[in-house]
C-alpha cells in the first residue's frame, strides 16, 4: 500500500487469511470507512477486501472516467494480491462496479449484492451538471448537501458526528477524481444487459432512498434472473451507515446461502471451493434496529402442461405499476369487478407483459402510443409512471409522444403531453 500504481486501487484487508474473500465497494464521495460497522461480523466468515475510489480517502488521484475502467483497476489490484474468486457487495457507484464485474467477468464472481444501486443512475445531464458545479465552486457545495441525499432527516439530526464525518469525506475528495466518477455514472447504462447476470444477487435498498430508491431496486430485480429484493425500513441512500445492523444481517444471510461454486470451462465441472462458506446465521446478534427480509424468489410452476400465469402476472404488474397502485386496484375489486382484475393480471401481465420478445422499456413505449391513440388519459397517467419505473427518461417519453403526434394526431398528443407533463413533475420533483 505504500505506492499505488495508476492502474490499481488503494485497498485494505480484514479477517482471516484463509477465508473466502468478500469485497465491499464504496459509494461516490465516500471511503472504505463507510463499511466499518459491518467488519466485526463479516470477518467471522470472510476475508474482507475494501478499496477506495481514485482520489477518495487519500488514494492517489488517478481519475477513472468509466465504470468499466474502475472495474478493470479493481481486477488488476486483485490480481496483484492473488485473489481470483470473490463475493462482492457494492453501494451505489460501488454497486455499478459489481454489476460490471457480473456482466464482463462472471467467472470471477461467486455472489453479488447491489446496495442503493441502479442499472442507470438518473440522467447523464444530472451528473455532468454536478461536474460543472464542482469545476466552478469546488466540492464544498456538494459536501454540504450530501447528508440530505444520504440520510433520513431524523438520522442526520440525531447523529451530528456521523453527518459531519460524511461532509468531510466529500470535502477531502480530489475534485478531478470526483468529476471523473460523475462522468462514469453519467455514461453507465446496463438496463438492456441485466438478463445476462447469472450470479445469485441480493438487491438491497433503503425505504426512504430518494437517490436510487425502491423503484430502481425493483428494476434490477425484474431484470436479473436470480435476484432477491430486501428493503430496509427507516434508511436513505447510505443505508450501510444508517442501518448497519440490518444491512449486516442481510449480507450474512445472502452470502452464507448464495455462494456459487466455481465453474471449470475446460472440464465442464463445478469445482468445490477449498474453503466453502457455511451458513452461520446463529452468529448474528439479535436485530435491534429495523428488520428487513429478503423477498422469496418467485416459485416457478412445474412444467407439466401450461402453467397458470396469474402469479407471474401479479409479480410483473407490481414491478411495473408499483405496489401501491396494484394494492388499490385489488382492494377496490368486488364481486362485480374481481373477475376483471383477475383477467388482466393473468392475461395482460402474465401472458403479454411477461413475454421475452420485448424488454419492458419497449413495451412501455408501445403502451404509451396505444393509449394516446385510444385517448385513454387515465391509463396514460399511470403508464407514464410505469414508463419511468421501467427506465424511460422524461426526454424519451417526450420523444414517444412526439412520434405519436405524427401518427395518432396532434389533438390526442396535446392531451397526452398535458397528462404526462403533470406525472413527470410529480415523480421527478424532490420532496421538501
Amino acid at each position: 500500500m505504500s505506492e499505488t500504481p495508476p492502474n490499481t486501487l488503494q485497498y485494505r484487508f480484514d479477517g482471516p487469511e484463509d477465508a473466502p474473500v468478500l469485497i465491499l465497494g464504496p459509494s461516490l464521495g465516500t471511503t472504505w470507512h463507510m463499511w466499518d460497522r459491518q467488519i466485526p461480523e463479516l470477518t467471522k466468515q470472510w476475508r474482507i477486501f475494501r478499496f477506495d475510489l481514485p482520489g477518495h480517502g487519500g488514494a492517489p488521484a488517478y481519475p477513472g472516467g468509466s465504470v468499466t475502467e474502475l472495474a478493470a483497476r479493481l481486477l488488476a489490484t486483485l490480481d496483484a494480491v492473488g485473489v481470483q474468486r470473490f463475493g462482492y457487495a457494492g453501494c451505489a457507484l460501488g454497486g455499478a462496479i459489481g454489476t460490471e464485474l457480473a456482466l464482463r467477468h462472471p467467472e470471477r464472481l461467486a455472489s453479488l449484492a447491489l446496495i442503493a444501486s441502479s442499472p442507470r443512475f438518473g440522467t447523464a445531464d444530472e451528473f455532468r451538471q454536478r461536474g460543472v458545479i464542482v469545476r466552478t465552486n469546488g466540492l464544498d457545495p456538494i459536501a454540504r448537501t450530501s447528508p440530505d441525499r444520504w440520510f433520513t432527516a431524523g438520522f442526520a439530526a440525531a447523529q451530528p458526528a456521523i453527518t459531519e464525518w460524511a461532509v468531510q469525506m466529500v470535502r477531502t475528495t480530489d475534485p478531478g477524481c470526483y468529476i471523473a466518477a460523475c462522468e462514469a455514472l453519467a455514461s453507465f447504462d446496463v438496463r438492456a444487459e441485466l438478463g445476462r447476470i447469472g450470479v445469485p444477487t441480493l438487491v438491497l435498498v433503503g425505504s426512504d432512498d430518494q437517490v436510487t430508491g425502491p423503484a430502481e431496486a425493483r428494476t434490477l430485480v425484474a431484470g436479473i434472473p436470480d435476484a432477491r429484493l430486501a428493503v430496509v425500513p427507516g434508511a436513505s441512500h447510505l443505508v450501510p451507515v444508517e442501518q448497519p445492523a440490518a444491512v449486516t444481517d442481510l449480507l450474512v444471510r445472502h452470502f452464507s446461502t448464495a455462494w456459487q461454486p466455481a465453474y471449470d470451462s475446460t472440464t465442464g465441472q463445478v469445482a468445490i471451493p477449498a474453503a466453502p462458506v457455511k451458513p452461520a446465521l446463529a452468529a448474528v446478534p439479535p436485530q435491534t434496529g429495523p428488520v428487513a427480509e429478503i423477498a422469496p424468489a418467485a416459485v416457478q410452476p412445474e412444467a407439466l402442461g401450461r402453467p397458470d400465469p396469474y402469479d407471474a402476472g401479479l409479480k410483473v404488474r407490481r414491478e411495473v405499476l408499483g405496489d401501491a397502485h396494484v394494492d388499490r386496484a385489488l382492494a377496490s375489486a368486488d364481486e362485480f369487478s374481481g373477475d376483471f382484475q383477475e383477467f388482466i393480471t393473468r392475461y395482460a401481465w402474465g401472458e403479454i407483459w411477461d413475454r421475452p420478445g420485448l424488454d419492458r422499456r419497449s413495451r412501455s413505449c408501445v403502451t404509451l402510443t396505444a393509449l394516446v391513440a385510444g385517448g385513454h388519459l387515465d391509463e396514460l397517467a399511470f403508464h407514464t409512471r410505469a414508463a419511468l419505473r421501467n427506465g424511460l427518461t422524461p426526454n424519451e417519453i417526450k420523444e414517444v409522444l412526439l412520434q405519436a403526434a405524427v401518427y395518432c394526431g396532434v389533438p390526442a398528443a396535446n392531451s397526452a403531453f398535458r397528462v404526462a407533463q403533470q406525472v413527470i413533475r410529480e415523480e421527478t420533483t424532490p420532496e421538501e
